[in-house]
C-alpha cells in the first residue's frame, strides 16, 4: 500500500526536509506565518484545547535580547535568521475551553481547573503543535530551525510571562548555504513497532 500524499509533498515535508542551520536573508513575511498558521491550526489536540503560542521575533532590539539567552552555538544562527518564533504552552488555555469545545464547555472546570494539570496537558499538546508548525514552516517552502538550547527561564522572564512555558525557538527562512547537517540514521520500523 503506499501513501496518498504525492512522492514531492513526502519529500518536502520529511524525507528532504531538516534542520537549517544557515539561511538567505529574504524575509519571511508576515502573510507567509499567516498561512503557515491557518494550516496548522487544524492539527488535534485534546479537548481541542489548543494551547501553543507563538511569539515572533521581529525587531532587530528584541532579537538581541532573545540571542543573550540562547545556548552559544545557537546564537550566530538566531542573530542571522530572517524570523524567529518563541514557541510556547499558555498554562491557562482552558480560559478558551468554552469556545474551543462548544459541545463540553464543562470541560474547562471538571478536567483543568487544577495548575498542575492544565501544566501538564498544556506541554503534551503545545508540543504536538510545535510539530505541526514545523511542517507547516517546511509545506510553505521555507525551513526550520528549532532548537532547545537556550535558557528557558530567561526566555520566559524576557519574552512572555508566569502563565506561559516555553518550548522551543524555531528560525525560520529559505535555507542559505551549507544549511544542512548530514542526516542522521533513524530506527526500523521493527526497532519501533511491536504489535501485540
Amino acid at each position: 500500500m503506499s501513501l496518498v500524499l504525492d512522492p514531492a509533498a513526502q519529500d518536502l515535508l520529511f524525507r528532504e526536509a531538516r534542520t537549517a542551520n544557515t539561511f538567505t536573508d529574504e524575509p519571511v513575511t508576515e502573510e507567509q506565518v499567516q498561512a503557515i498558521y491557518d494550516l496548522v491550526k487544524y492539527g488535534p489536540t485534546a479537548f481541542n484545547q489548543s494551547p501553543l503560542r507563538i511569539t515572533l521575533v521581529r525587531s532587530p532590539e528584541a532579537r538581541e535580547r532573545l540571542v543573550k539567552h540562547m545556548a552559544e552555538g545557537n546564537q550566530p544562527k538566531t542573530s542571522a535568521a530572517p524570523l524567529v518564533a518563541i514557541l510556547s504552552a499558555d498554562n491557562e488555555f482552558h480560559e478558551e475551553l468554552p469556545a474551543l469545545f462548544p459541545h463540553f464547555p464543562q470541560a474547562k472546570d471538571v478536567f483543568f481547573s487544577e495548575r498542575p494539570a492544565r501544566e501538564g496537558a498544556a506541554a503534551l499538546n503545545a508540543a504536538l503543535q510545535a510539530a505541526y508548525f514545523i511542517i507547516g514552516v517546511r509545506a510553505a517552502g521555507l525551513a526550520a530551525g528549532p532548537m532547545t538550547g537556550l535558557d528557558f527561564e530567561g526566555v520566559r522572564k524576557e519574552f512572555l510571562d508566569d502563565d506561559h512555558t516555553p518550548l522551543m525557538v524555531v528560525n525560520i527562512g529559505r535555507p542559505g548555504p551549507d544549511a544542512w547537517f548530514p542526516r542522521s540514521p533513524r530506527l526500523a520500523y521493527d526497532d519501533v513497532v511491536t504489535t501485540v
